[in-house]
């Protein structure tokens, strides 16, 4: 039986977690590595961090909180932020992540992906895309608006990179990525749900697992989520703030039918 996973994620801005609303808006969520043992405890599958912050000693600054993190969470864990090359992957894994994240590096030279999967596998692999809604159009002339379209952000979300989300999915996967890390930068911290538009067209491009990522803020949403194609559910605001607990998560999924581990 596939399980769903249930993942909450830490993004980190000099040493704190932080959570804003469509990537701005920022506030003071908690120390990471206590909230990752926190959920840990709480029986979360896996975790991501994403190392935020803008320094130009990035290598050390996430292999610093890889270590922080082996020695006090015992669930898989995968690091992102400022990961730009092999070696940069090298020292973040040898610090005891179990996988890295990349995203604007990956637009630039895609051909990281295949060093990366070459060198590490491609479960060691998570390529994020931040995604943005366009406009939709009147395909077919029918008055209509025509098929959703979403483009891939860079830069923490603040620019465009002019390649077509699902399209890039699909050109990742091709390349060795093992997993998509799919956010919403619409949906993103506004907790009313999940793209779930955006999550099926990705999960239909691809054979590898997608994380629906972005939007969520009640219970019901997470559920939707998988229904719609995700494999896996990150959520950050409704777990850091209190508003529910990981168990109460995987309870919500699996009285929907959905496969979990539930926690002991």
């Amino acid at each position: 039986m596939h399980l769903k996973r249930v993942i909450p994620c830490l993004d980190v801005d000099a040493g704190r977690v932080v959570k804003g609303v469509e990537f701005v808006a920022i506030r003071d969520a908690g120390d990471p590595v206590a909230l990752a043992a926190h959920y840990d405890a709480e029986g979360a599958d896996e975790l991501i961090f994403l190392d935020i912050t803008a320094t130009h000693e990035k290598r050390e600054t996430i292999a610093r909180l890889a270590r922080r993190a082996a020695d006090e969470v015992f669930v898989p864990f995968t690091i992102g932020g400022g990961i730009r090359s092999v070696a940069d992957a090298q020292a973040v894994l040898d610090a005891g992540a179990d996988k890295v994240s990349v995203n604007s590096a990956a637009l630039a030279r895609p051909q990281l992906l295949d060093e990366l999967a070459n060198n590490f596998g491609a479960q060691c692999v998570v390529l994020a895309i931040d995604a943005k809604a366009l406009a939709a159009r009147d395909g077919d002339g029918d008055g209509e608006p025509g098929a959703g379209r979403w483009q891939a952000f860079v830069a923490g979300g603040r620019t465009p990179s002019g390649r077509d989300a699902v399209q890039w999915a699909r050109e990742a996967e091709g390349r060795g990525a093992g997993e998509i890390m799919l956010t919403s930068m619409d949906r993103d911290g506004t907790n009313e749900g999940y793209d779930l538009a955006l999550t099926s067209a990705v999960s239909e491009a691809v054979g590898i697992p997608v994380i629906a990522s972005g939007g969520a803020g009640e219970l019901p949403h997470l559920v939707e989520a998988v229904q719609a194609g995700a494999d896996a559910v990150l959520c950050a605001s409704i777990f850091h703030y209190g508003h529910y607990t990981v168990a109460q998560a995987k309870s919500s999924l699996a009285a929907a039918g959905i496969p979990v581990r539930l926690p002991a």
